[in-house]
């Protein structure tokens, strides 16, 4: 620890008399200061804190007495002990005026020097414990803030962990509230199935609803793994030059009969020319198809919602605005509006409540393109408007090169095709099977990977189509590599299938030799698609 210097102020209009004392009293950690005048002792007082003040009585100008009464006047130095030092001996009146000017001993010429130093010592020591305590409250002080500050982050932090325990609860509430409402008539619909003698019409409407039902799900599935891709940063844009006119035009007019089932009207209102920006077509349509999915759904029968589309020259940017006649937002959930899962707890108990995932995927997918959104109500029942920025594409922009280049040409034939499916799950497999075989192709199945690689030596299928998360050693990825390095299997062409569809989960399905990734559950128009690009031999 160190330890500060204390210094004492000796006062004499005599040199000799200083350097004496300065002597007598000289020691480490002490350092002496001199003046020969009262002023000079004033100056130095203002520069120092002094254990204590040897002063002489007897000075010409301002003597002893009269620096005394001046020290004791002012704040700063009016603790300081004075030991007064005479020539001799003192009367009454004088000893009297010298402690009323603040003096704490006299001491008399010639000095003793024993009793100099240990009536100096005495000073010196009250002084470094006086240094002590207030060292100790500065850190005591310190320590305090600190622990106050402490305390208050504490307490910030487990409102935080509180605020985001009852979130999650209220978003597992909603996610199970979610994912049953599609499963209830999804259950219902293979009931009218199963019946025995279901008349064509009751099985063509069970069908649409079950179709209808298993994309809802598997849109809450995609929402849920695009948010917390984003969260990761494992969101790659497949960016472009596109046209967001044609963008906005599009996806409105795909939401619109969404919309006038449900007794709103859709006004869109894009400009006659394109505004052209480098982005991702499919990542903006999701954004604006978002946007119009929250718009219907908080707007009652009757109400309107209007998308339009604009250049702002002055930003150079793109504007897009979905603005409805709907419920409104409170200005307490405005500035949690786009985090995720914010809403689940604000449309618990709403029939058209949801997950808080497609604003988030709003924000998280336009700030991915170096835009900005901004929502704003008036409050409750005065509707609300999104409004979307998005920077304009300079004339010299060019698209960012993809690996769409890489995708088989179609063929002009896609029926007649021997497919081997090997998928561990028998719902799934006997499921795809029949799919298949309704489009014309004859199909096999196999129920793991030692067999899928055993039937496709047999079978040589022109088509293999291989879910990733096989059982045991023989993967999907090790299925892929048994037909590559098999030369009579060259022709094979290689399909995976997998609930994961990020772009790293493409590419390591490409790199293990798959010509193609589809994601679970398949679309069976973009399955025909892909059938329809195998080349035929």
């Amino acid at each position: 620890m160190r330890i500060d210097p204390v210094h004492f102020l000796l006062v004499d209009d005599l040199e000799e008399n200083l350097l004496a004392l300065e002597g007598l009293l000289r020691r480490d950690g002490l350092v002496s200061l001199k003046a020969r005048s009262g002023p000079d002792a004033l100056e130095l007082l203002l520069k120092h804190d002094v254990a204590l003040a040897l002063v002489d009585v007897q000075m010409p100008g301002m003597d002893g007495f009269e620096l005394a009464e001046f020290m004791r006047g002012t704040e700063r130095t009016r603790r300081v002990p004075i030991i007064f030092l005479t020539a001799g001996n003192a009367d009454r009146q004088r000893r009297f005026r010298g402690y009323e000017a603040g003096a704490v001993d006299f001491l008399h010429k010639p000095l003793e020097p024993d009793i100099l130093r240990s009536k100096a010592d005495v000073f010196f020591e009250l002084f470094r414990q006086r240094q002590e305590v207030a060292r100790q409250r500065d850190e005591l002080k310190l320590a305090t803030e600190e622990n106050v500050r402490l305390l208050k982050e504490s307490r910030q932090y487990a409102e935080a962990l509180e605020e985001a325990d009852r979130r999650k609860d209220d978003f597992l509430a909603m996610l199970a509230h979610e994912l049953r409402n599609p499963l209830a008539p999804v259950r219902n619909a293979v009931e009218i199935l199963r019946q025995y003698g279901a008349n064509e019409i009751a099985a063509g409407k069970a069908r649409e609803i079950i179709a209808r039902q298993v994309a809802h799900m598997a849109r809450l599935v995609d929402d849920l793994l695009d948010v917390a891709r984003i969260a990761r940063g494992k969101v790659e844009l497949r960016t472009e030059r596109c046209d967001l006119t044609t963008v906005v035009r599009q996806t409105a007019e795909d939401y619109r009969p969404i919309l006038t089932e449900a007794g709103v009207s859709l006004v869109v209102d894009v400009p006659a020319h394109p505004l052209s920006l480098t982005g991702d077509a499919t990542r903006l349509a999701q954004v604006v198809g978002n946007l119009l999915h929250n718009a219907g759904k908080f707007t009652p029968r009757g109400g309107t919602v209007t998308v339009r589309a604009a250049a702002d020259p002055a930003n150079e940017t793109a504007v897009v605005s979905v603005r409805d006649t709907g419920v409104g937002i409170d200005a307490a959930v405005l500035s949690r509006l786009f985090e995720p899962f914010s809403q689940a707890q604000q449309n618990l108990d709403r029939s058209k409540g949801g997950l808080g995932l497609g604003l988030a995927l709003v924000r998280g997918l336009i700030e991915l393109h170096g835009g900005s959104v901004t929502a704003e109500s008036r409050g409750p029942q005065q509707g609300s408007t999104f409004t979307l920025r998005l920077p304009m594409a300079t004339p010299t922009a060019k698209a960012k090169a993809t690996d769409q280049d890489s995708e088989p040409v179609p063929s002009a034939n896609s029926h007649g095709l021997r497919i081997l499916v090997v998928e561990d799950n028998r719902d799934a497999a006997e499921s795809l099977q029949m799919l298949l075989s309704m489009l014309g192709h004859r199909v096999d199945v196999a129920f793991d990977g030692s067999a899928g690689v055993a039937a496709a030596k047999k079978l040589r299928p022109d088509v293999l189509v291989s879910d990733l998360g096989l059982p045991g050693e023989m993967t999907g990825y090790a299925v892929a590599k048994a037909v590559r390095t098999d030369p009579s299997l060259a022709r094979v062409y290689l399909i995976s299938l997998s609930g994961y569809g990020h772009d790293d989960d493409r590419r390591r399905a490409l790199d293990a030799g798959f010509n193609c990734h589809l994601v679970k559950p398949v679309d069976p128009a973009d399955l025909e698609g892909v059938l329809a690009a195998v080349p035929r031999f």
